[in-house]
């Protein structure tokens, strides 16, 4: 069944455009990474599936509605969640009330039931942390407590932009794990990243995103040994 599909996106800043024919579907139960160089298209992507950013055309139908038109807080009451890649927090409140703020029931066809427990349980590291305030967790711990707020939401698809810029190595490998743990709950992913190595150990298909077009599609493996795609697109 495939959850999200993008039919023929065009997306404008002003004048400029910056998204041209996007077409990319994403399955229920896969992890699907959008690859590309920074400012390839990736982020706007993003954006404009969650209504943020408005598609000038095209389609981006989610379990069978159209989402272009509605509004970011219309498109999340249908079940998208949505991680940035700046860990937009609450620096005054504490990790409970950061997470707290975000529950929020599934739909009636969620498989999920987040609560607070759940999500120290993946992400222990932000149990002992339970009162401290947001501003004093370093980016690591402010990305586990990003992801986990948006769990709250309890989402039917997570959209994770760049989880792991700007972090440390052990705590890239740490996140890994937990989007892996996400995979095998059943839960849906459309990561954007840049991280072809990362990407490579948790999804299952990728689409590869320069100058707000597709240039490829296909498994992870046929990625790996697509040597010209790599050095083209990804300066590998």
């Amino acid at each position: 069944m495939i959850r999200l599909e993008l039919q023929g996106v065009n997306t404008h800043y002003g004048s400029s455009h910056i998204l041209f024919g996007i077409d990319l579907a994403v399955s229920e139960g896969q992890v699907v990474c959008l690859l590309g160089r920074n400012g390839a298209g990736k982020t706007t992507t993003m954006r404009t599936i969650m209504g943020l950013v408005r598609a000038s055309s095209g389609r981006i139908v989610f379990n069978g509605d159209d989402l272009v038109g509605h509004e970011p807080y219309e498109i999340a009451r249908q079940g998208i969640g949505f991680v940035p890649d700046d860990r937009v927090i609450f620096p005054d409140l504490t990790v409970h009330e950061n997470l707290e703020i975000a529950q929020r029931k599934g739909l009636g066809a969620a498989k999920f039931d987040w609560t607070i427990d759940k999500v120290y349980d993946l992400f222990p590291v932000l149990e002992p942390l339970d009162r401290n305030l947001g501003a004093y967790l370093s980016g690591g711990e402010q990305q586990m407590l990003t992801v986990g707020r948006t769990l709250m939401g309890n989402p039917l698809l997570l959209l994770l932009d760049e989880p792991v810029e700007g972090v440390a190595p052990i705590v890239v490998q740490e996140l890994g794990e937990k989007i892996k743990a996400l995979k095998s709950m059943g839960l849906t992913i459309l990561m954007a990243e840049q991280n072809l190595h990362f990407a490579n150990q948790i999804s299952d298909y990728a689409y590869v995103i320069e100058k707000g077009h597709i240039r490829f599609h296909g498994t992870m493996s046929e990625l790996a040994t697509n040597d010209d795609v790599k050095q083209k697109y990804l300066m590998i």
